[in-house]
């Protein structure tokens, strides 16, 4: 049975997430990342001895909340508050089944968001002035590169430690991630009516020639990398093709442009570099490549005592492991920042019905709480 001070944790934690969930701060919808960070500011407006400073880059807005006086604290609390699209608003609503909170963005990451804002606030209402910070950004679902990428890099934010709930799970710690390439390539050719298509130079058809061959060497790779263990399967590069298009707006015309976009994803010793040069040879003079975000492989090492306050609360062994996604840690790793990456149980992820299990919120808020207790206590 849980205590009456969890109990009502445990009741904040899932009205302030279902709150959250219920805004739908996609990217196509600026008003309601904004309207979600005032739900924000309200949360932290009366927390004693903490400035709130707004920063915005490239249209996207980032809130950081640091106490007074503190530029680089020792612990930063980071998470994102934009979510997926989805194509119904229908899909922005949450209920409570399971022991789970269900819906849209619910476990990427508005269930964490509402454990980092209660935590900073708990943490400061007891020790104003507390070195701990937090972070909060609105573009991680597009690559962070206005978001966490430039608080780093213009704003100058720096800490000790910065804690993100945002891969691995309770007893899963990431500590390497691979690295991504977003890439749009592109052919040319000549238009014509599709009837007489001996007039035209087709670039879809080049493309088609021309992206199976990057494919199979893709394929080729698997298990080609040092540490492609059992237990560690895909640590290898790999290669989607996620869009293929053209300006037309007629199915009988042949277009004189077509484009593709490929998500790739790497780990050492390929670098972007080596990989783009790989990629002009295996598609030819013939297709333009055009880098849309490139980010190396990280290293996060997170912090020991971490890890091992995580087996003390779980009474569960902890695995280290490696993720073939992408999270705003590779920035702070990239400033050579610890970074502690696991969170909550979460599950199908950007789905209508994505989730996060209620109990394992309150662990992981332990996990957090004791590790910022032990790691600066009261300091100031």
């Amino acid at each position: 049975m849980k205590s009456a001070n969890a109990k009502i944790l445990q009741d904040q934690l899932i009205r302030l997430t279902r709150d959250l969930i219920v805004i739908e701060s996609t990217d196509s919808k600026p008003e309601e990342r904004a309207r979600c960070f005032q739900v924000v500011r309200n949360h932290l407006d009366e927390v004693p001895g903490v400035v709130l400073k707004r920063h915005e880059y490239s249209g996207y807005e980032s809130l950081l909340a640091l106490p007074e006086g503190t530029d680089h604290p020792e612990i930063l609390l980071c998470a994102h508050l934009d979510v997926v699209e989805h194509p119904q608003s229908e899909s922005y609503r949450s209920e409570i089944k399971d022991g789970r909170i269900i819906g849209a963005g619910a476990g990427d990451m508005k269930g964490q968001m509402a454990i980092l804002l209660e935590l900073f606030r708990k943490r400061h209402s007891e020790n104003p002035g507390i070195s701990l910070g937090l972070a909060i950004t609105s573009d991680e679902e597009q690559g962070g590169e206005a978001g966490v990428c430039c608080l780093l890099k213009e704003a100058g934010l720096r800490c000790g430690v910065a804690i993100i709930p945002d891969g691995g799970s309770l007893n899963r710690i990431t500590v390497e991630e691979k690295g991504i390439l977003h890439l749009q390539i592109r052919a040319r050719g000549h238009s014509s009516h599709a009837a007489r298509p001996w007039l035209a130079e087709n670039p879809l058809e080049r493309l088609l020639v021309r992206i199976p061959p990057v494919l199979h060497w893709f394929k080729e790779q698997r298990g080609s990398q040092e540490g492609s263990l059992e237990s560690d399967p895909h640590w290898y590069p790999t290669c989607s093709v996620t869009m293929m298009e053209t300006p037309n707006d007629s199915v009988n015309c042949i277009p004189e442009t077509a484009m593709a976009t490929l998500d790739i994803r790497f780990p050492p010793p390929w670098t972007c570099d080596t990989l783009i040069e790989k990629l002009g040879k295996l598609l030819g003079e013939e297709v333009e490549i055009e880098k849309i975000i490139g980010a190396e492989p990280s290293h996060l090492a997170p912090d020991e005592s971490f890890v091992k306050l995580t087996t003390e609360v779980t009474g569960e062994p902890v695995d280290l492991i490696r993720s073939s996604g992408a999270s705003d840690g590779r920035f702070f790793a990239e400033q050579g920042i610890p970074v502690m990456l696991s969170r909550p149980e979460v599950g199908n992820l950007h789905g209508e019905d994505e989730w996060i299990d209620v109990d394992s919120m309150l662990v992981y808020y332990e996990i957090c709480d004791r590790y910022i207790g032990k790691k600066i206590g009261d300091r100031r």
